[in-house]
């Protein structure tokens, strides 16, 4: 099977440049046989810099990207005159991008807005030259600073999709579908669990000319928030959602419970996702009569919105829309 062109997960080695070392020169000149300090500093040495960049939807560039380093700074010379900076390297990553201490996993910033730069390691600080050193008991200082050492280490690049609706539901739950039939994305579709094995986007058109983002996101098993099936992998993903679509099959012999377990996944993984607005809507319900439809409705919880569609047979899509859009709107 081809490797999918889809990286939501990086781990790279990042060091940046030294400083260069101040110069420690005394002016000398046909004239001027023994004259003051004119060492020049030090340059900067480069910086790691990560940029995010709209147009970037994948980590895909950065996989084999192992080892980032920045040049050094270079040394300050005579006559005052000043090293040359090392030379930055801008990483472009895409909006929604965490970046992490490898080591401690401690979050070091979060990529939210296009053309937002984060300085990941910052090149080390130009040495000065003798000239700072010059008073009025050492007129001729003979010393210069050296530069200062840059800054190294392991860090982790996790990708979080930015969409208004995430789709949550188990495999086969008929995510996928949905999504090909009300956008012009076109997932992978088929009758067996995790098909879907990574994020899909679509725009969602509504009335006039307005429209929202929704995702189509690996599905969900019981356990997922202990790295069970696709886990946390997908699990990262909703947290970038403002409303959250939960998707169950009618096929299912007790939708209140299986919505229940979802919705027990996210909590237990981050209890803020429970902050979100929910919507739930009860798939492939032209595979039930009205009796079983009455049925059903008289379990689902009361504190969502609930709607009963099917994506192939059109059932209920525009009522889903306008659920969606008022959820959205508040």
């Amino acid at each position: 099977m081809a490797e999918s062109n889809f990286i939501d997960y990086v781990k790279i080695f990042c060091a940046s440049g030294h400083g260069g070392a101040g110069s420690a020169h005394l002016h000398r000149a046909k004239y001027v046989a023994k004259g003051g300090p004119d060492g020049g500093d030090g340059g900067r040495g480069g910086h790691i810099i990560l940029q995010a960049d709209r147009q970037k939807w994948t980590l895909i560039h950065l996989r084999y990207r192992k080892n980032v380093r920045a040049s050094d700074g270079g040394k300050g010379s005579e006559a005052l005159r000043k090293g040359k900076n090392g030379e930055d390297i801008i990483l472009p990553v895409p909006i929604g991008t965490v970046v992490k201490d490898a080591e401690s996993e401690e979050i070091l910033h979060e990529m939210m807005t296009d053309g937002e730069q984060f300085i990941l390691c910052e090149g080390g600080r130009g040495g000065w030259g003798n000239d700072h050193f010059k008073s009025p008991t050492n007129q001729t200082p003979r010393y210069a600073q050296p530069g200062g050492e840059g800054e190294e280490g392991w860090f982790i690049l996790e990708l979080k999709i930015l969409a208004d609706v995430g789709l949550v539901g188990f495999p086969n739950a008929g995510k996928s579908t949905l999504l090909s039939v009300i956008t012009s994305a076109k997932p992978k579709i088929a009758s067996y669990a995790f098909t879907t094995l990574e994020p899909n986007l679509g725009i969602v058109k509504y009335y006039d000319d307005r429209s929202f983002v929704m995702a189509d996101i690996p599905g969900i098993i019981e356990g997922a928030h202990e790295g069970r099936g696709l886990g946390l992998r997908f699990l990262r993903h909703i947290e970038r959602n403002s409303v959250l679509l939960f998707m169950v099959s009618a096929e299912e012999k007790d939708i209140a419970a299986s919505y229940k377990v979802l919705l027990k996944e996210l909590e237990q993984y981050n209890p803020e996702l429970l902050v979100k607005d929910r919507v739930l809507a009860v798939t492939k319900c032209d595979l039930i009569d009205a009796a079983r439809k009455s049925r059903i409705e008289k379990k689902l919880p009361p504190d969502i919105p609930h709607v009963f569609i099917s994506s192939i047979g059109g059932v209920g899509l525009d009522e889903l829309k306008n659920t969606l859009w008022n959820a959205l709107d508040r």
